[in-house]
């Protein structure tokens, strides 16, 4: 099932995408009512609305090589903020002052109930779905000391185009960061250091997840920069491809 957020004649709604159209989200058990819109009569919007954005930097064996760096003993977390969440086909903002803003494209999970000491080999009973994610990141800003300002900014954390529930193995897709026609990030999910499984287990140690939270897992090799005026497309196999495109910010 691919569930989708959506802004339709005045109103925020969320239904399930079959084929190209939106039907009502299905109440209890039952099958998806009726049919809201075709998709393109739509806009959609992040298809969750998350309380909270844990994140899992270095995750990547081909990007720790790149880095030259050692494979890590445990998971390196950080936070987004919910400000910085926007939707496919929204404008990503560069701030005026930031030299070198970047796409680290990634899978994010999106939590189907509250997650709390979960243990790895159950992580799947937490989950509702997987979709599309862009880490943006203004570089520069790293210097701060903390992330705060460089992973949180307004629209640096687009989300979509759906949650695609039907993914039996997360480890088993394919994750493709495109900038124009350019493929810039190729990598399988099994690439991951620290696994979906192992990763909401270390988190959920000390940080409750709520239903539809988001936990980033990472981003492959090839993270670069991103210009005003340049599209961006995030596709994973199996769910789908989130396009945004990039604008200055005065």
């Amino acid at each position: 099932m691919r569930i989708v957020r959506y802004w339709l004649e005045g109103r925020t709604g969320r239904g399930v995408l079959t084929g190209d159209e939106v039907r009502e989200f299905p109440d209890g058990n039952t099958e998806p009512g009726a049919v809201v819109a075709r998709l393109a009569e739509l806009t959609l919007l992040s298809p969750c609305d998350p309380r909270t954005i844990v994140c899992a930097g270095s995750n990547y064996g081909g990007q720790l090589a790149e880095k030259g760096l050692p494979r890590p003993r445990q998971p390196s977390l950080f936070l987004k903020g919910r400000n910085a969440i926007t939707g496919p086909g929204s404008v990503v903002l560069r701030p005026a002052e930031v030299r070198r803003l970047e796409y680290e494209g990634e899978l994010a999970v999106v939590i189907g109930r509250t997650a709390r000491h979960v243990p790895a080999d159950r992580a799947a009973d937490f989950v509702l779905g997987y979709t599309c994610a862009n880490d943006v990141t203004a570089d520069d800003w790293r210097a701060d000391g903390q992330w705060a300002r460089a992973k949180s900014a307004d629209t640096f954390c687009p989300l979509g185009p759906w949650i695609e529930t039907d993914i039996p193995d997360p480890a088993a897709l394919r994750i493709t960061t495109r900038l124009g026609d350019r493929t810039v990030q190729q990598a399988p999910t099994s690439d991951m250091v620290f696994g979906v499984g192992e990763l909401l287990a270390y988190v959920t140690r000390w940080i409750t997840l709520e239903p539809g939270d988001v936990l980033l897992t990472g981003s492959p090799a090839g993270v670069g920069p991103m210009h005003p005026g340049d599209t961006v497309d995030v596709e994973i196999s199996g769910i789908g491809t989130l396009r945004n495109t990039v604008a200055g910010q005065g």
